[in-house]
């Protein structure tokens, strides 16, 4: 199922199977790559309960080990929900809202998801998270849009610091750097706003409670900037990781507003 939203000069498209924003246009323009068939190579994914990855998919929460789907490089990566269907609780011509319960046997309980998105002054994405289950459960949300870009990108503040990794899994290293125009699949601690520009157009990305953003230039002129609440493999080492308890709610929101395209 596609719900479509428009408010002004706005419009974007969402699919019930994943809450998966498919397109997000302004004045006509694609800002976001339209989505593929592979949600995390276009579009913009959703990435609950852990964002990027799981060191081979495997963590131990509360004494007992839990093991998660495993990628073709043998780790788990970007959640658990990219193919649940999501029913559609609400909608009006600016925004939709929908709904899932997640349970699955590599997680410790069972969560209601609410993914509310919202078009007028921006792109709002609302996402509700409430543990119904009877065990507590570790938790990092993120997202994994592709923002078309040509190839003079540039993000500010492009002060950062970086999380070193060996595997594409972070050490627990965190390292002072700048963020240049280069290739990248890194984890960068980055709090604030934050502002995307090139020739193509020019984006604010407001993100408040998701301090960590993973850069990824893998596919050609978009630039993912996927604002996560927690570090790749939080499961293990802790950066960023929230403890979910039963029937605690968590609400993350963030906005992707154009400036000029």
């Amino acid at each position: 199922m596609i719900v479509e939203i428009k408010s002004g000069e706005e419009e974007a498209s969402i699919v019930s199977e994943g809450a998966y924003l498919n397109s997000y246009k302004f004045k006509g323009k694609d800002v976001v790559l339209q989505g593929k068939e592979r949600k995390t190579r276009g579009g913009m994914a959703l990435l609950i309960p852990f964002a990027n990855r799981v060191n081979k998919g495997e963590y131990v929460w509360n004494g007992k080990l839990y093991r998660l789907p495993l990628n073709r490089e043998g780790n788990s990566i970007h959640g658990l929900i990219l193919d649940r269907d999501f029913s559609v609780e609400s909608s009006h011509d600016r925004g939709v809202a929908l709904y899932t319960e997640l349970n699955h046997v590599g997680y410790p309980t069972t969560l209601g998801i609410r993914i509310e998105y919202e078009v007028g002054g921006g792109l709002t994405c609302k996402i509700v998270i409430k543990n119904v289950g009877e065990q507590d459960a570790p938790l990092v949300i993120g997202a994994h849009p592709y923002f078309i870009v040509t190839e003079d990108w540039k993000i500010i503040p492009n002060k950062a610091k970086k999380c070193l990794t060996r595997g594409k899994i972070p050490t627990g290293e965190m390292v002072n750097t700048e963020i240049i125009n280069t290739d990248y699949d890194d984890c960068f601690f980055l709090p604030g706003e934050i502002l995307l520009s090139s020739q193509y157009s020019k984006i604010a990305i407001s993100k408040p409670g998701m301090d960590f953003v993973q850069i990824y230039t893998g596919v050609p002129g978009a630039l993912a900037i996927e604002p996560m609440s927690g570090a790749p493999d939080a499961f293990n080492n802790g950066i960023g990781l929230i403890k979910l308890l039963p029937s605690q709610t968590k609400e993350f929101s963030f906005q992707v507003k154009v400036l000029q395209i």
